[in-house]
């Protein structure tokens, strides 16, 4: 117990300090030329989660049972897993896309329409394909960063990525007359899937809390790596390095050649030798 409390110790001083390197760092590094009004939403955002659905995902959390909350979480990312598929064949990922349409009917059937997740169980693993990493797959640029209300972070690619990605949500469709008794349950079906993300970020949350000296650049900093991550299947490219190493030891190994003629006797010889004295007549 005591060994895991230094554990989880360290881990929060590690993340202060990482936090503050990015707070720090990334304001420089990041182009945000839409700063100001994203920051305001930011805070809009946080004021509504702070009165309205942090304290209904808590209670969430409490009163629901932990087999019931994973159930519905492995509920709403089935249905995901449409456009998962349909994002892996305009990604020309076609083992993926043969992989995640079987696990799609595998957890529909006999994971009881995506309640259990069986595929999980049989090694067919959950992916994560938007149409805004398809876009990025093409080489579609990511646009500025933007922080949309209600929505949270995104980007100019993401924008029209996630309005396509509606397009292949089977509940879209039956959105579209709220009037009607299915439409009326699509809706209710959009907020416990909002309330169930919101509580299944709680954890995340206390990290946050802890580790962000300033929240708006440690959230636009993580969604960028995270989806810049994803973009590129786990393996982004290299950043240029600040300093170039090879340019930094080649400095040194100008260093090292002054101080060698600095000190080099036969140098220092020539420069303080006494002429000889000539002989007298």
């Amino acid at each position: 117990m005591n060994t895991m409390r230094k554990l989880s110790h360290y881990n929060a001083v590690f993340l202060i300090l990482l936090s503050w390197i990015v707070s720090g760092c990334a304001a420089h590094q990041t182009h945000d030329p839409f700063e100001k009004i994203n920051r305001g939403v930011f805070a809009f955002n946080d004021g509504v989660d702070k009165i309205i659905l942090k304290p209904i995902a808590e209670t969430y959390k409490a009163v629901v049972p932990e087999p019931v909350d994973n159930g519905v979480t492995n509920f709403f990312s089935n249905l995901n897993d449409i456009g998962v598929v349909v994002n892996d064949l305009l990604q020309l990922k076609f083992k993926q896309a043969l992989s995640d349409t079987g696990r799609f009917f595998l957890n529909t059937t006999a994971g009881l329409v995506g309640f259990i997740d069986v595929g999980t169980e049989l090694g067919l693993s959950k992916h994560n394909e938007d149409f805004g990493q398809t876009l990025g797959f093409w080489g579609v640029k990511k646009g500025p960063y933007l922080v949309l209300p209600f929505f949270g972070p995104s980007s100019g690619r993401d924008i029209v990525g996630f309005g396509t990605d509606l397009l292949f949500d089977p509940t879209f469709y039956y959105a579209a007359s709220i009037t009607s008794g299915t439409g009326q349950a699509v809706f209710a079906g959009g907020a416990i899937k909002s309330i169930d993300t919101r509580a299944d970020l709680l954890g995340a949350e206390r990290i946050l809390q802890t580790a962000a000296l300033d929240k708006y650049l440690y959230i636009r900093e993580a969604y960028l790596a995270r989806r810049k991550y994803l973009v590129h299947d786990g393996n982004p490219p290299e950043e240029e390095d600040l300093f170039d190493d090879e340019d930094l030891f080649e400095e040194e190994d100008l260093f090292e050649e002054e101080e060698e003629d600095l000190f080099d006797d036969e140098a220092i010889n020539d420069k303080i030798a006494v002429p000889k004295n000539e002989e007298k007549d």
